[in-house]
């Protein structure tokens, strides 16, 4: 595994993209306090490693504008207003589907706020447990279709075709009849502008 994480982090300096790599989530929680300055505003995504970390809550106690689509109370127009802004924080922090060995990130989205904003923010950060980690981009790909959409309808009760069986039916599952979660994909390849986009890999079981 050592051997592999140091090859990752290699493939991502070549694709323009800054990696780290952690042995603990509470190493990767103060990297990110580290990175993220307290007079900046941040983004969100639903995410369950961003859950585990506890680092939304950490960030809105020091100070940080966290735009919180999850704050208890608030209206749905809110929860999606407060996406679209999110989209466009100093900094957007989220956790990929599936990273591949090349150094390919995955990404599903239901809203597409999660897209927009690793795509269009200032600052990214990205978290990922190691098991995240797939032979290759199909491989990935095939991880977030087959693996982590059908556990995450589960969680959120989303009637999507997978629900079931967590067999993707990518072909069938449309509206009305069904409520699809992987409606948008995102596969990060490079990155243009350097230091943007960061990348922390946790050696610990994250998220789905």
């Amino acid at each position: 595994m050592e051997k592999k994480i140091s090859s990752l982090i290699g493939a991502w300096e070549k694709r323009n993209i800054r990696g780290f790599y952690f042995a603990s989530k509470e190493e990767a929680v103060k990297k990110i306090l580290e990175l993220v300055p307290h007079s900046n505003s941040v983004g969100i995504c639903g995410s369950q490693t961003l859950d585990q970390l506890g680092i939304v809550k950490l960030l809105e106690e020091r100070g940080n504008h966290v735009f919180n689509q999850y704050h208890p109370g608030i209206s749905r127009g809110e929860s999606l207003e407060s996406r679209r802004q999110g989209a466009n924080a100093d900094y957007y922090l989220a956790s990929a589907n599936a990273v591949s060995e090349k150094g390919e990130l995955v990404f599903l989205s239901a809203y597409g706020n999660r897209i927009a904003g690793i795509s269009n923010a200032a600052n990214v950060i990205v978290v990922c447990g190691i098991n995240k980690i797939a032979a290759n981009v199909d491989e990935a790909l095939k991880r977030g279709r087959e693996f982590a959409t059908p556990l995450n309808c589960k969680r959120l009760n989303w009637n999507a075709a997978c629900l079931a069986d967590g067999v993707c039916r990518k072909d069938i599952c449309f509206s009305p009849e069904y409520k699809r979660m992987c409606c948008q994909l995102l596969t990060i390849e490079a990155e243009a502008i350097p230091d943007r986009l960061k990348v922390i890999l946790v050696g610990e079981n994250l998220g789905f």
